[in-house]
């Protein structure tokens, strides 16, 4: 039965496949496939994101879609890894949680193994959906077992005719759980995610699922479970709050193996018209914008000053050939100012804003060549700050939830090296209320409220990035952390996390 739920995302290509944008409240879908399918595609993402809002109780809110995410359906899981780059050999899926923008790639066919066991596009794209609109939503910091568990759990939602489950078996995750050596409990509790195998990672993800699916299914456990949130989030180490809310931690374990050793696992079935009717609209790219899409999702993917400059030198005959396509010159604003040619990204942004004056997206572009200039310039008069500031207030009158030009707007006085304002400071709250997936704008909102000695808004930010499972080792979130912990209080904690406010805060 889980195969047919599995099968839903991908996209079969056949004669009739275009390039298509599908837009919905929470996603824009760019899809090479049949209309419907594409369609279908994207009201199972609205209805995966309308489960988790149910299950977890999270209300609807105004600024939902202004920050939406951006999906890319790749044709395969080998263009998934060129897309991603150096590190990407096993990866079947993408995420990327930014205020520019939060991006998702998705192969429209997996490897080719459809068997129960195999890690699914559905899934991976789930896992990482998942991520992405809990941390917007919850304030409480999760350790990384829980954080990976608890996405992993979302992840097998299996939509049926009338019905969907949530919690079934995690069965891509089947050798780690059934053979390899997993991690115990107490190492799930104390697990320093710096000094991590791969082996280890891959038991995370595994046993983070059995736990989390134990703990979360079981009035008493979830009892148990909320009591641990609440006192990690309170600064106990992790083992301490896991035997102060579980008891003994090998009983925890023996418990963990008989479950794991049912024939069944118990999962919730909600009925499907509990959860709204997903709105989607669809349409095919216009001829410049079919052009440019394979190079915007390049660009998209994030580059440098270097790996910008081939897409560039790609991008400019397409957008001479469709001067009076406004979504064709966004891009190339942003593909020029990227590769640091700001003559040719300030002009794309003028014919964007020429065709369509409420392009926030061109204001957006306008703005970051105007303080560039500005930064490299080593401006000093207020009047020219005032100026490249202006493109983002205008900007933000047009959508006063797009975090990037709160953002930006933040970051522009750290680029004239001068004090952040009060109002300023409020735009970088409310970039980091809005997009609290973007660990730059998080660790720069943390850093903030030390020089600002708010102690616990501190705390609050930097948890969730200490905590983090993909945070690698030399984290310093979790440096900054520590010497909060110890007793440091604002500048002299940052310095002794060797924590510097202006690399967080200042796009490039």
């Amino acid at each position: 039965m889980l195969l047919g739920g599995l099968a839903m995302l991908a996209l079969p290509q056949s004669a009739s496949a275009e390039w298509l944008e599908a837009t919905s409240k929470h996603f824009v879908v760019y899809a090479n496939g049949d209309a419907d399918d594409v369609r279908r595609q994207a009201e199972l993402l609205e209805r995966f994101d309308s489960l988790i809002r149910y299950f977890n109780a999270i209300p609807a809110r105004e600024e939902d879609g202004s920050n939406k995410l951006t999906v890319y359906v790749v044709a395969n899981d080998a263009a998934v890894r060129r897309m991603f780059g150096a590190g990407g050999t096993n990866i079947a899926g993408f995420y990327q949680g930014r205020a520019s923008g939060s991006v998702a790639f998705t192969p429209a066919r997996g490897r080719g193994d459809t068997s129960p066991n195999a890690l699914q596009p559905q899934i991976v794209l789930f896992h990482e959906y998942a991520h992405h609109l809990m941390l917007a939503n919850t304030r409480v910091a999760v350790p990384a077992w829980y954080g990976e568990g608890y996405a992993e759990f979302l992840s097998t939602a299996r939509f049926e005719k009338d019905v969907v489950w949530v919690g079934a078996p995690a069965q891509h995750r089947a050798y780690d759980l059934l053979i390899a050596k997993g991690l115990s409990a107490e190492q799930l509790f104390s697990l320093d995610r710096g000094k991590m195998s791969e082996s280890q990672t891959a038991s995370l993800y595994a046993r983070g699922w059995l736990l989390t699916h134990y703990l979360t299914v079981d009035a008493k456990r979830r009892d148990q479970l909320e009591s641990y949130l609440l006192a990690v989030n309170a600064g106990k180490p992790g083992e301490e709050a896991a035997r102060a809310a579980f008891g003994d931690l090998r009983a925890l374990d023996k418990a963990l193996a008989a479950y794991l050793g049912k024939s069944t696992l118990p999962a919730y079935k909600i009925p499907l018209d509990r959860l709204p009717d997903p709105v989607v609209t669809l349409r095919p790219l216009r001829p410049g914008e079919k052009a440019m899409i394979e190079l915007r999702m390049r660009s998209d993917r994030g580059v440098n000053r270097d790996t910008a400059q081939p897409i560039l030198a790609s991008a400019v005959p397409i957008g001479e050939r469709y001067p009076d396509d406004p979504v064709v010159q966004g891009w190339l604003a942003e593909m020029a100012l990227d590769a640091g040619r700001y003559d040719l990204a300030d002009a794309a942004a003028d014919r964007a804003l020429a065709l369509d004056p409420k392009s926030s997206q061109a204001l957006v572009y306008k703005a970051q060549v105007h303080l560039r200039r500005a930064r490299e310039a080593k401006a000093t008069d207020p009047a020219v700050w005032r100026e490249a500031r202006s493109w983002l207030l205008k900007a933000n009158k047009l959508d006063a939830n797009d975090a990037y030009a709160l953002l930006l707007y933040y970051s522009s006085f750290g680029m004239a090296h001068t004090r952040p304002t009060d109002n300023a400071k409020a735009a970088l709250s409310r970039a980091h209320e809005l997009v609290p997936q973007d660990y730059g704008l998080g660790f720069g909102y943390a850093m903030q409220a030390l020089v600002d000695d708010r102690m616990d808004d501190a705390r609050a930010a930097l948890r969730p990035l200490a905590y983090s499972a993909h945070s690698g080792p030399n984290n310093p979130a979790a440096r900054l952390l520590a010497q909060i912990d110890a007793g440091k209080t604002g500048t002299a904690a940052m310095a002794a996390a060797g924590a510097d406010i202006k690399d967080a805060n200042q796009p490039e």
